[in-house]
Formats: C-alpha cells, structure tokens, sequence
C-alpha cells in the first residue's frame, strides 16, 4: 500500500507542476501579453479554491467557529508576516517592490500539497480506487492553480527555470502529507481541517491584499471587463473541478 500511496502523491504533484509548466514555453512576447491575463484568472482560482474547496472540507471535519477563527487568524498572521518580512523598507506606495506575494504564494501552496497528500493518503487507506480517483482529482484541480503561481512567479521578475523550481519546492509537500498521514493517520486527521483552514486565509489575503489592488490599477472599460470574465472563469475552474471530484 505505501508504495501505491508514494507513487500517486508524486503524480498529483508532478503531473500537474507537468501541464502547467508548459505556460512557460511560450515565447517572452506571448508570455509578456499572457501574464496579466493570468494573473486576473490567478485572483479567481485563489478565491475559488479558498471559499469553494478548503474552508467547505474544513467545515466538514470540525466547528465551524473553530475553522472560521483559524482563517481569521490566518490572515492576520500574513499581513504580520508580510509587514515584519517581506516588507522592502518602501515608503512610496508606487514602489516597484510591493505586491510581490511569491513567498506567500509558496507557503500557501505548501500547505495545500501538504493537505493533497494526507487526501490521497487517506483515500488510499479506504480503497485503492478511492486512492487512485483522489490522486487523479489532484491534478485536475491543482493544474489552473499551478498556471496561476507561475503568471504570479514570472510577473514577480523571476526567470522560467527558477519559477519551475520553486513551483516544483512546493508542490513536493505533497509527499511528506502523504507519508505523514499514512504513519500517523489518527493524528493527522485532527489537524487537517485546521491546515485547510491556514492554507485558504493565505490565499485570500494574497488574493485580496497583493492581486486585487494590482487589478485595479488597469482603468480602462476593456481591461475591466476582461479580468472580470477572468476572475469568473478562475472561479469557474475551480468549481468544475471541486464538483467533478
């Protein structure tokens, strides 16, 4: 069975770090006019996976004011991260350096990876099917999420191949999830909702504090339009692929 279980957590996360990074193939022109597209579409899969995946699977596994206060206190936890961390020494709010929510981006993703394992760990544990279905369920629903962090990673300044490696860093929690939880189920399964709960106020506040101001700097009626039908589309992936799984 860990075998089966090795297996499949680094297929949830390769194949889908696989169709991802094929974004970073395009040549720079297209990527230049695709990144800001992404980054909207990006918004929409954050939020998506935030509201319509993590804090519903944890309102499942324990009280609601419980899961409800850890993302409250989630994102009070980034914002001091980001202030006492990340925060540049920049005073002009024009600065090139703000709203660069990479390492952000990174931490929440190793959450949920770290979460998809103990998933296909568990599933794995009920049936192999079941575990076969959840590993196939990962990659489906981590793919628009994947593409997302690469426009973040690569609008960030960062070069194809270290955006790749960092992408691949994260999406490897994959693995000591499902190790984790296979080894030490009962305890692991206490804590799950609480991660979900982490993983998703991370997300909101990367996408309501670092991307959405960012949006709104493009005016004009076009480039409204066009990320409002981004930001749906992103939430849109993301709920076909939760309802589908």
């Amino acid at each position: 069975m860990i075998f089966w279980i090795i297996g499949f957590s680094i297929l949830g996360s390769i194949g889908a770090i696989a169709c991802a990074s094929l974004f970073l193939f395009f040549p720079q022109g297209i990527r230049r006019i695709l990144v800001p597209c992404l980054i909207s579409y990006a918004t929409g899969t954050l939020l998506g996976a935030a509201f319509l995946g993590m804090i519903p699977a944890g309102l499942k596994q324990a009280p609601a004011t419980e899961v409800l206060a850890t993302v409250l206190a989630g994102m009070v936890l980034f914002f001091v991260l980001e202030k006492l961390v990340l925060w540049r020494h920049c005073h002009d709010s024009e600065c090139e350096v703000h709203g660069r929510p990479v390492p952000l981006i990174l931490i929440g993703d190793a959450f949920h990876n770290f979460v998809d394992g103990v998933v296909i760990a568990a599933a794995f544990l009920t049936s192999i099917p079941l575990g076969i279905a959840a590993a196939f369920a990962v990659i489906a629903h981590e793919i628009p999420q994947e593409v997302g962090d690469f426009a973040i990673l690569l609008d960030s300044g960062y070069g194809r191949m270290k955006a790749l490696l960092l992408n691949g860093l994260s999406s490897a929690a994959t693995l000591p999830g499902a190790l984790v939880a296979y080894f030490w189920l009962d305890e692991t399964r206490a804590a799950v909702p609480y991660i979900l709960a982490i993983s998703a106020s991370s997300f909101i506040y990367i996408a309501a504090a670092d991307l959405i101001p960012g949006l709104h700097r493009q005016t004009t009626l076009g480039a409204s339009l066009r990320q409002f039908a981004l930001l749906l589309a992103g939430i849109g992936t993301i709920a076909i692929f939760h309802h589908g799984g």
